[in-house]
This record gives C-alpha cells, structure tokens and sequence, in this order.
C-alpha cells in the first residue's frame, strides 16, 4: 500500500504506448503506478518496495516477463505478489508456461483496458 492506502501496482513493459495505457486507465482506476521499461528495472523496483500487484509484459529485453515472475515466486519478499502476464503471445503453450512460472492471470494481448481493471481488481480483493 501506498503512503496515501492505495494498493501500488507495477507495471513493466518495454513498448511506451502500452506501458502508457496501462498505467492511465489503472491511475484513473485509484491505484498507484510505478513503471518498468524492462525486467531487470523491475526486480529492482519489486526488491526495493515490494508492490501489492505486477503486470508484465511477457517479451521485454533484458529479463522477459516468464523470468521476472520466476524470480518474484523464488524470493521470499516478493513470493505472494500476484502476478498478471500481459502480452501478444497467445498460443495455449505460451498461456501455460505463464502459469507455470507462478502467473496469476494471463491476458491477451490486444486487451480491453476495462477487463484487465477488472482482473487486478479480483486478484487484490484475494489478499
């Protein structure tokens, strides 16, 4: 929770325009944004102030999405974040590496803004 008692979220994905709209609709939304442009950014902002949510992209450089989640799973700080996998991968096996890596939710790119509110929504009301 953010100093102001809204859940923070983090949002990493390597594409601007994405990134952007995420963050918009999720600020519009009453939680608090920090941003990640790739996976190594954020593991450091994930160790530094564990968020109550992630959404990653799934192919970021550095770090894709897969690993950032692996790692958040293998560390005890960071172990209980959910975790929702956004991207443009969509084949059954790329859905199901997600949720073997320790995913939570998986949604498709292009995505409809109101449902993936909606999933960080359900997903926080579990904590």
């Amino acid at each position: 929770m953010s100093d102001a008692g809204r859940p923070v979220i983090l949002v990493a994905d390597d594409e601007d325009d994405v990134r952007d709209l995420v963050v918009y609709r999720l600020s519009r939304s009453g939680y608090d944004v920090v941003e990640a442009r790739d996976g190594e950014e954020a593991l450091r902002l994930a160790a530094g102030a564990p968020p109550d949510l992630a959404v990653l992209d799934v192919m970021m450089p550095k770090v894709d999405g897969y690993e950032v989640t692996r790692r958040l799973r293998a560390d005890a700080a960071t172990s209980r974040i959910p975790v929702i996998l956004l991207t443009s991968r969509s084949q059954e096996s790329d859905v199901s590496h997600g949720f073997d890596v320790g995913a939570d939710d998986y949604l498709k790119k292009p995505f409809n803004p109101d449902e993936l509110t909606a999933r960080v929504r359900a997903l926080l009301a579990r904590r």
